[in-house]
Parts: C-alpha cells; structure tokens; sequence
C-alpha cells in the first residue's frame, strides 16, 4: 500500500445526503450562486470546533472543490485540520443534522462538533477531557 502525499489527499467530501440538504436549504433561503464555506475556529470543550456557512464572497486563497454541483470553500488554515474530512447528513428519529468524519482528528467531544488534532495540541489549542463535553 503506498503512502498518499499530502497533495493527493482530496480537500474534502461530502456524501450525497449532505449535498442534497445543503442544496434544499440554499435553495429555501434562495442563495443562488452562493457556495458552503467549511471552516474551523477555536473553541468548543476539544479546543477547536467546525463551522459551516453560506458564502458569496470567495478567497482568492480558498480551496475550491465542487461536489455534485455544489462549490464547496475552506481557507487554508482550516484545511490543514480537515483535509481529508467527509461530511454527511444523518436524519434520524434522536437527532438529525451534520457530522463530519475528519481523519485528522485524535479527539473529539461526544456530540462530535469539537475536535483536537496532534497539531492543534502542539499548536498550544486548549484541550479538555473528552468525556467532558459541554456542548449539550
């Protein structure tokens, strides 16, 4: 098995369910010709937390990927904690919304939206517990 450089991981996924629900929400709030920016921001009870947005305003630093007629944009220090990420919607009878798998994550909070990396830790990102989250 070869070992995939970093230019050959894809920037992000996202599954077909995720797509659609991006899709039907951009579509109800009418945000023709807006793209989803996937981001990350410090915080959360893991030390950095994921965020999602409707954007009109791309980077020229931005990484582009579109997915099924989707454009999907993350700045690059956001992906350099995400590269690699799949998001997917799950709707299900206890609880319904995003998830993103992240490859690069060693810790996450137990409602999955708070994450530690190796590289957020050295990086000197708070870190607590991860059986400690406060997200609820």
């Amino acid at each position: 098995m070869s070992e995939q450089t970093l230019h050959e991981i894809p920037p992000i996924s996202m599954t077909p369910a995720a797509v659609a629900r991006i899709k039907a929400l951009m579509a109800e709030k009418q945000l023709e010709g807006y793209a989803l920016r996937i981001f990350v921001a410090g915080g959360g009870c893991s030390g950095l937390q994921y965020g999602m947005a409707f954007d009109n305003n791309p980077q020229e630093e931005d990484n582009v990927t579109h997915v099924e007629g989707l454009t999907v944009l993350v700045d690059p220090i956001s992906l350099q904690y995400i590269r690699g990420a799949s998001v997917d919607f799950v709707d299900g009878l206890m609880s319904s919304g995003f998830r993103i798998d992240n490859p690069n994550a060693v810790a996450t909070c137990g409602c999955g939206n708070s994450f530690r990396t190796t590289q957020s830790r050295t990086a000197g990102a708070s870190h607590h517990a991860e059986s400690s989250c406060s997200c609820h």
